[in-house]
């Protein structure tokens, strides 16, 4: 009987223990399946969804008694079982904050076989793209909120000006490529032989250039990254601007410049777009303002290089009549340079980490985010401050609140990072062994519809007022702005002109016989004279006119003449060694019995003593200096009175400016208007590029400030075109035209959504 009941009791006990393992194992089994489905469940909620600690384990204990689990996870401690999220740790073993773990495998979050589908009871493959793209704004949303509070964690500091500076270099190129037009135009034609059916093709080039850059490289930036893009559009602007100093003929040279406009289009929308993406919202719009001071730094630098080389002369050199390398060309080669230190400069930062997490690219923005907190805590004296957000999301929700929570008692710890739902798009595949350049053109052709399809989204709900908004105010500040700046020193040279001419000094019924000539003749209109074996030896005619003069047995040496002509003169038995008179200038001229030996070929320069070079060269640099009160005042007031009370007000205040105009009736009044509207103007500057960086989403940001920025150029296409060709001819028509397009763009502007108190979505 005893060894009967001691059966009976062994099998007993090896049923219970049984019983017990099955227990365990249905425990560890169901204890994925919640982990797994709070995983689900939380890639769809805010990340401050969780309370304190005990809350959570309550929760998770309850789930376990309703199936029938051991309370208090029991069988597990028993046992010494743990779940997916907890295996590999000991109860002893210390989670640190910051401590980066990876990101689940993309599979993770799928239901599988043999899992249970909680929190997902509707597939990706079921769902229509409507609703895929609902639930994507919902996670651009959630994201928004959740990188405003990193970036806060992150704080501003070092990196933030590290990167300032380099993306003010990129901007100073910019300021540079307007201003090297305007200064290098009436030295490259003359330099060139441009004839005046060809002048002015130079400037209406370079924009064009810059406003198709403008749209590609914006565009391009929202699918390959800021940096990038941006690399490259400065690395095509550098190698074209540097290639055009040395190329001789004007076509090639006009080429080189669209090239090297194509490439710093890209600069504007992608250098705020960027600088936006890593300042927190109390400091955006200040920083943003200050970064608009390279501009004016680029325009600042352009102008005193100007200055400096260009009419100097003899900083220049040829090698026979066929290469000629002169002053005008080396300005062009130190105006690269900014543009060349931008690039080096680039590669030493990182991609935009609001950029990865908009991609799907997690792992990355969390290495850049983690750069900049570390960085700027090393700055401040805090190396031991520890990143405390990380990407992970395989945790249980009540380890992941008793990590966070522990130390700093912070229950709206961000403590992952959210990922928008990325959304499929059609690709044309190509076969592997397909032509080499069949894939480069078929890359090509993928690129340039995923930039178009991203600028039609810029119509779509709710952004499609704001593009438009946007578009009119570019377009009227740009078609103002560019329109007067062409303008005004325009008028300045035409007073310039009058003032000259009014100084000429006439001689009529001359006689001269036997005289050298070797110093320079300037100003002078000579009407029927008779020069007799007179000698023109080593001198320069400089704005000299001979009309109905006869020369009889003169010899012309060395002789130079800049905007000299000879109308209806006769030339008798006289002799020309290396001079630069030509049928050009010879006008209806008779030539009896002489000769011309070893004529200059092509385009004579010559900037010695040229007052009016100097001149206005010093009226850019002022009017570019004028603007420097303006970048302050905006910087130090954006975040105080608003973008748009700034952008109205500047815009309307300029419009109101141009109707001094019409006192305009001296070189220095009209250089002090022009000081005055450019220190007006510039804050409407700054407010629209901050304005533009905050309206847009982030998967548009590139491609909708490019669309902008594409009108201001060709609005100053436009400009040039329609202001150039009233200089001399009427006021009236340049001030009615350019008040009233300010005042309405300010008027625009004003209609425009506040962002001052938005995060970057």
């Amino acid at each position: 009987m005893d060894e009967v009941q001691n059966n009976r009791t062994s099998l007993a006990k090896g049923a219970k223990d049984i019983a017990k393992e099955a227990k365990r194992h249905a425990a560890k089994n169901f204890s994925k399946a919640v982990d797994r489905a709070s995983d689900e469940y939380s890639s769809h909620r805010s990340y401050n969804r969780f309370h304190n600690e005990d809350e959570e384990e309550d929760n998770y204990n309850s789930y376990a008694q309703q199936d029938g689990t051991y309370p208090n996870n029991a069988a597990n401690d028993e046992d010494g079982a743990s779940s997916d999220a907890t295996e590999g740790h000991d109860d002893e073993d210390e989670i640190y904050e910051g401590e980066y773990q990876g990101v689940p495998a993309y599979n993770d979050g799928k239901v599988q076989d043999s899992q249970v589908a909680l929190g997902k009871p509707v597939s990706d493959s079921a769902k229509s793209r409507k609703e895929l793209e609902n639930e994507r704004q919902a996670d651009e949303e959630e994201l928004a909120q959740q990188y405003e509070l990193i970036m806060q964690e992150c704080g501003h500091g070092r990196f933030q000006w590290q990167l300032f500076f380099v993306l003010g270099l990129a901007l100073m190129s910019d300021g540079v490529e307007v201003f090297v037009v305007g200064f290098v135009l009436p030295s490259a034609e003359t330099d060139m032989c441009v004839p005046n059916s060809g002048a002015g093709w130079l400037g209406s080039i370079v924009y064009l250039g810059m406003m198709f850059g403008a749209f590609f490289w914006g565009g391009l930036s929202d699918k390959v990254g800021r940096k990038q893009c941006l690399l490259i559009s400065m690395s095509v602007n550098g190698f074209f601007a540097f290639l055009s100093s040395f190329v001789q003929g004007y076509s090639t040279f006009l080429f080189c410049r669209m090239l090297s406009g194509f490439g710093i289009g890209g600069a504007v929308p992608i250098v705020f777009s960027y600088f936006a993406e890593v300042l927190a919202r109390e400091k955006r719009g200040e920083h943003l303002s200050w970064l608009c001071m390279f501009w004016m730094i680029g325009g600042i630098y352009a102008s005193a290089m100007a200055w400096a080389i260009i009419p100097h002369y003899g900083w220049s050199f040829s090698m026979g009549s066929a290469y000629q390398f002169h002053s005008w060309r080396v300005f062009v080669v130190v105006c690269a340079l900014p543009c060349v230190s931008a690039v080096v400069a680039l590669t030493f930062m990182p991609e935009s980490p609001r950029f990865f997490l908009e991609t799907g690219k997690h792992d990355e923005a969390w290495m850049v985010l983690k750069h900049i907190h570390d960085t700027n805590m090393r700055a401040r004296g805090e190396p031991e401050r520890v990143f405390t957000v990380s990407p992970r999301t395989s945790a249980s929700p009540a380890l992941q609140c008793r990590r966070w929570v522990t130390d700093r008692c912070l229950p709206l710890q961000v403590n992952r990072i959210k990922v928008p739902r990325q959304l499929d798009e059609l690709v044309e595949m190509q076969n592997e062994s397909a032509n080499p350049v069949l894939k480069v053109l078929c890359k090509i052709k993928a690129e340039l519809r995923g930039i178009w399809m991203t600028f039609m989204r810029c119509f779509n709900y709710p952004v499609k007022d704001n593009t438009i908004k946007l578009a009119v105010v570019w377009f009227t500040l740009s078609f103002g702005f560019y329109g007067l700046s062409v303008w005004f020193p325009d008028v300045i040279k035409h007073l310039q002109a009058d003032e000259y001419a009014s100084r000429v000094k006439i001689h009529n019924n001359e006689r001269i016989e036997d005289f050298t000539f070797n110093f320079t003749l300037e100003n002078q209109i000579h009407r029927n004279g008779a020069f007799i074996n007179d000698r023109f030896i080593g001198m320069k005619f400089k704005a000299v006119t001979f009309i109905d003069s006869s020369f009889f047995n003169c010899y012309f040496e060395d002789v130079s003449s800049v905007g000299s002509f000879f109308k209806n003169c006769s030339f008798v038995d006289s002799f020309f060694y290396n001079t630069d008179i030509d049928d050009t200038k010879l006008t209806n001229s008779r030539i009896i019995n002489s000769s011309f030996h070893h004529n200059k070929t092509g385009c004579q320069m010559t900037f010695d003593d040229d007052y009016s070079a100097y001149w206005v060269y010093f009226v850019n640099f002022l009017g570019t200096l004028a603007v420097l009160p303006g970048n302050i005042v905006s910087a130090l007031l954006m975040d105080k009175i608003g973008r748009l009370s700034m952008l109205g007000g500047s815009m309307v205040l300029s419009g109101i400016s141009c109707f001094f105009l019409w006192f305009g009736t001296s070189e220095s009044m009209m250089i002090f208007m022009l000081c005055l509207y450019n220190g007006l103007s510039i804050s409407a500057w700054n407010s629209l590029d901050v304005v533009t960086a905050e309206l847009y989403p982030t998967d548009r940001r590139g491609t909708g400030f490019g669309f902008c920025n594409a009108m201001c150029k060709l609005a100053a296409v436009l400009g040039n075109l329609i202001f150039g060709s009233l200089v001399g001819i009427t006021k009236a028509i340049p001030i009615l035209l350019a008040s009233s397009v300010l005042v309405g763009g300010g008027l625009v502007g004003l209609r425009l959504p506040d962002t001052r108190a938005n995060v970057l979505m």
